[in-house]
């Protein structure tokens, strides 16, 4: 039997094992698709109920953790594609989930309003572009988009987070020109 080293991924280990493992960095990519700790942890319940259903099939192949964040990520686009409900309940949850992973990521409040501020689709490629350090090829897989698509959607998020950088200098800098 094979053992684990620290810097291996647990893929020969158990379902339970897993996601002691890997849940954290789930969450983690939840939270940057959705933008808020409560829609992250939503993502991440739904796609390791999905994954629990096939694991003994998923954890043979060569990478379950990519096969769940495509699971988060088509879960999500399917989210923000149908029309969005206010769902209200009698009660207040207890509490939320804490992550110092994602608090440093909701701790870079400007940058993370920046991202907020972008249409979704526009969001989700450059998330999985420059945080999950995808391929355009492997983006347009997962998205269900063409690469042309994603190239483009990602030129237009990157536009407009230079206008709006641009903006901001000249508000902060009001005596300098661009």
């Amino acid at each position: 039997m094979q053992q684990n080293r620290p810097h291996e991924r647990p893929w020969g280990v158990d379902f339970e094992e897993f996601v002691r493992a890997r849940g954290s960095a789930l969450y983690r990519y939840g939270f940057v698709l959705t933008g808020n700790a409560e829609d992250a942890a939503d993502l991440v319940q739904e796609a390791l109920l999905r994954l629990s259903d096939t694991w003994s099939r998923v954890r043979r192949k060569d990478d379950p953790e990519g096969y769940v964040r495509t699971i988060m990520a088509r879960q999500h686009i399917s989210w923000w594609r149908r029309r969005k409900r206010e769902h209200l309940v009698a009660a207040v949850p207890e509490g939320t989930m804490t992550d110092a992973g994602v608090d440093r990521l909701a701790a870079d409040t400007g940058l993370w309003a920046e991202l907020a501020a972008l249409p979704r689709r526009q969001r989700a490629v450059l998330v999985l572009r420059y945080y999950e350090d995808l391929s355009d090829q492997e983006i347009a897989k997962i998205l269900g988009i063409s690469c042309g698509t994603v190239r483009s959607q990602a030129s237009r998020a990157l536009a407009a987070l230079r206008v709006r950088s641009a903006a901001h200098a000249a508000v902060l800098q009001p005596g300098k020109a661009s």
